[in-house]
């Protein structure tokens, strides 16, 4: 990869090949939800930091080094897991005012790039389900 890179603080994983960026305070749910999504066949990208690297038009997340594979289970400690890189496809921004339905969606720049952003409730139940339908609907098309 080539291009500018930075640290953000937030958390991601990758489903199918598309990351999806988790941002919030600290203690919004970002690893909660990451791990919710992990259990349904997501993968690490980052927890509680994330590289992003510019590769063409892509904006990419990455595992940051001191870090990498490493998830924190609020109450039970940390664990390891395996990591990957991908594409971001939408970032997920939570907030317990999320609108219930976004319209239209916004978007955010990321090195340059547009992404989806979509504020997001996530201490339901179904928190993961719903975010797996925000990549489905409104994430990036990177094929």
């Amino acid at each position: 990869m080539a291009g500018p890179e930075h640290l953000v603080q937030a958390s991601a994983v990758a489903i199918d090949g598309r990351a999806l960026l988790i941002e919030g305070v600290p203690g919004s749910g970002k690893s909660s939800l990451a791990l919710a999504l992990i259990d349904r066949g997501a993968q690490l990208i980052g927890d509680d930091g994330v590289r992003l690297e510019l590769d063409g038009d892509r904006v990419i997340a990455a595992p940051p080094p001191n870090i990498a594979g490493k998830l924190e289970i609020r109450g039970v400690g940390i664990i390891d897991l395996p990591a990957t890189s991908a594409p971001v496809a939408l970032i997920l921004a939570l907030d317990e005012e999320a609108p219930r339905f976004p319209d239209p969606v916004p978007v955010q720049e990321l090195l340059g790039q547009t992404i989806p952003r979509l504020l997001f409730r996530a201490e339901d139940a179904n928190a993961a389900i719903r975010a797996e339908w925000a990549l489905r609907l409104h994430g990036l098309q990177l094929g």
